[in-house]
This record gives structure tokens, sequence and C-alpha cells, in this order.
């Protein structure tokens, strides 16, 4: 069976079940589970459905922004190793700052049961969150179409009126020179969380460590930590600078 006669069976499965496992799918198509995993990948990539860890989910246009699901479902292994550690160190009533990264998107799905307070610029994060535990405060000011986030001047002077026990932020790029963005509007988002929490963390993967990218907008004694599934040998001129590195089991 080619690929494209998979994928509508695919699409037609999800569309019955809403989810599908991928070794559910490889017994169904005969198939090898690494085959079924690269089918999910590229229609994730096409913005068809939604990956999860062991399989996908339907996509719904109405509530699901397309081009930011397809960022999402990058690197999604270890996005997810990655959340599932944040996850630990949340509990039934923190109040925590969520900004609009790819990675820190990954983070609703492993918090949904919990009892806290979720304060937040990301309409994806809302809308994943809507229906759970999570109490949410919606940050207000101008949408950025392209983030699919709220940033300027009103979004910086909301949080300003919030104080959190702890912030899940993502960068674009990190090294001992510190946090690194692509545009000013995040730069001043982030840096916003990281003053307003007590506790800040970092969820970077392996590709932002030591990158260093078009704004070098803060030093690393902003967060107090970070997440990451990087080579511990990467990390030792970060830690140095007192830095807590929590990597992913």
């Amino acid at each position: 069976m080619n690929f494209q006669k998979r994928k509508q069976k695919i699409l037609d499965q999800l569309n019955v079940s809403g989810e599908i496992e991928i070794k559910q799918l490889a017994t169904e198509l005969d198939i090898s589970e690494i085959t079924a995993r690269r089918d999910l990948n590229q229609l994730a990539l096409d913005g068809l459905l939604y990956r999860t860890r062991g399989g996908a989910m339907k996509v719904n246009p109405l509530d699901k922004p397309t081009d930011f699901v397809n960022k999402a479902a990058q690197n999604i292994e270890a996005k997810d190793s990655i959340c599932r550690k944040a996850a630990t160190q949340i509990n039934d009533g923190d109040i925590i700052f969520m900004d609009c990264g790819s990675t820190v998107f990954r983070l609703c799905q492993f918090i949904k049961n919990k009892k806290i307070k979720v304060i937040t610029n990301s309409l994806p994060v809302v809308y994943e969150l809507q229906s759970s535990l999570v109490s949410l405060n919606i940050i207000g000011g101008e949408f950025d179409a392209e983030r699919l986030a709220v940033h300027g001047t009103i979004a910086h002077e909301h949080i300003l009126r919030y104080r959190a026990a702890k912030a899940f932020l993502g960068v674009d790029g990190i090294s001992k020179k510190g946090l690194f963005a692509n545009s000013e509007k995040e730069a001043a988002i982030t840096t916003a969380f990281a003053q307003q929490s007590n506790y800040t963390y970092l969820l970077c993967d392996a590709g932002k460590i030591d990158r260093e990218t078009y704004l070098n907008f803060a030093d690393l004694s902003l967060v107090n930590a970070i997440i990451t599934d990087a080579d511990v040998n990467k990390l030792q001129s970060i830690k140095e600078q007192g830095i807590a590195i929590l990597l992913v089991d």
C-alpha cells in the first residue's frame, strides 16, 4: 500500500475515533511501526493531524492553528520528555506563567488534571487547557497572527500586575553569553514573565543549547533552571553560572 492510500486510511480513522496509536496503526495497515511513525510525522508537518507521544490526534481547524501545530510537532519526543519533567515541578495550587513557545505548549497535555492557574499570552495554550481543571488568565494586548500570541505594551503592563510561583518559558537560543530571541517583542514578554515569577524554568531542547540568534536580550541570571535533553557536557559553562540543570529521564 502506497503512502497516499495509507494517508487516506489514517485520516479516515482519525475522523471516526479522534485519535490513533502507532502500534494500532501498524497492525491495521500491516506496516512497520517505523513506517507508521514516519507517516504520522509527515501528516503532522502537512497540518493534517496533531502528533502525540505514541500516536496522533485529529486536528480541528476551528481551534487548532495549523502552522503552530506543525511547529509543535517538530522534535516531538524531545519536547514531550522535557515537558513531562517540567510537569513534575508543578503542584496543585500553583500560579504559573506559560509563554507562546512551541515547547512550552507541549506542557499542556501533562497539566490538564492539575488544579492550578495559568497566566499566558498564547492562544494555543488557551485552546488546549480550556476544558481542563486549569484556571486561565489570558494576557490582553495586540494579537500576533504569526506567533498566535499576544504582545505589545498593554500585554507587558498586564503581566506586571501579577505574580506567579513559577514561569515556564522558551527561548530561541542560550549560551554562556545569555538568552537569545528572534524578536524584541518576544524578548520583552519573556523578560516580563521571568521578572514577575519567583522561579523561572527554561524548556530547551538540545538544539537550543549554544545557539546564538538575532537578539541577546538577557543574562543567564534571568532564569533559575533549565530543563533539557542536551548532553550534560554541553551545559557545563551554563551550570558554572549558577543555573540549575534538570535533565530528562
